[in-house]
């Protein structure tokens, strides 16, 4: 096409208040700026600007020819997306960030072996924007608003239970009031919501301490300080392994982990990451002889 150039820096200046405004943007001179205008508007054989004291305006051509511009490189910069990702070997993904370090991290090995896709992690809560820094995909629990139209994956159901370690119960189980539970700042609210689903809340009677994050919680109950709230898929490697227990079961907390997309269309490394978080994510649900047993 003629004038390629020319037709970027109308698309430009179109949504800027001046040539100054658009030279700043495209890192150029006033003077370049007006004079691929010029160049346009003579190819064209149509005004596209006038100016009124120190800003420009779209005559009526202009704001026609403004809304293909649009169009035609919004078009242009899909295009190279499509194939920047066409080269990616890699996926972006935000993560909370217990779940980062307690579940995802310890089998990303296993993720990258079976696919050769690296996944480079960030970790946050709550809201997300997709698309900053190249952000691709959000793994969250469902407890806020979602403040953009994207697509929700559900991955598990959450289950919920106090743990702590075996020690720390053989201690404790004959005078449960002894139990110290641990809190984090983060999910302060954790213990009442258990209470009220087991429906019994004599343990919120007990001594409390309280940490800046769910990681260490869990990490303090492992290390014999008190019991905390425990998300099943945090804490099934340490029931695995023996480090924790969970003497009064697991109950659904009725929330989700959950996996969030932008709505275009995902692509092969984006599918592949999220059939396997589906397929090792269902497997972290309490069997039937570990849910709620009772006090």
């Amino acid at each position: 096409m003629r004038h390629l150039k020319a037709f970027h820096i109308f698309h430009v200046a179109a949504s800027s208040s001046s040539y100054s405004e658009a030279a700043s943007k495209l890192n150029i001179t006033h003077g370049a700026v007006s004079k691929q205008i010029k160049v346009l508007e003579n190819h064209l054989s149509q005004a596209l600007f006038y100016k009124q004291g120190r800003n420009v305006y779209l005559t009526q051509e202009g704001e026609l020819l403004k809304g293909y511009t649009e169009q035609a490189f919004m078009a242009l910069n899909m295009g190279v997306n499509e194939l920047a990702q066409l080269k990616r070997q890699h996926l972006e993904v935000s993560c909370e960030p217990t779940l980062t370090m307690r579940w995802l991290m310890p089998r990303l090995s296993d993720f990258h072996q079976h696919s050769g896709v690296d996944v480079r992690l960030s970790t946050a809560g709550g809201p997300v924007t997709l698309g900053t820094s190249g952000l691709s995909l959000a793994i969250r629990r469902d407890d806020f608003e979602l403040v953009h139209d994207y697509n929700k994956t559900t991955l598990v159901e959450e289950w919920v239970g106090p743990v702590c370690s075996p020690a720390y119960w053989h201690q404790a189980q004959n005078d449960v009031s002894k139990i110290k539970l641990l809190h984090s700042q983060t999910r302060p609210m954790a213990w009442d919501s258990w209470s009220s689903l087991y429906g019994d809340a004599s343990l919120l009677g007990n001594t409390h301490q309280t940490f800046a994050h769910f990681y260490f919680c869990i990490q303090a109950a492992v290390d014999g300080l008190g019991a905390a709230m425990g998300s099943y898929p945090l804490v099934v490697d340490e029931l695995k392994r023996g480090n924790l227990i969970a003497p009064f079961g697991f109950v659904s907390s009725h929330h989700n982990y959950i996996l969030l997309s932008q709505k275009s269309a995902p692509d092969a490394l984006e599918q592949t990451f999220t059939q396997w978080l589906q397929q090792n994510l269902s497997q972290c649900v309490p069997s039937e002889d570990e849910r709620a047993k009772g006090l």
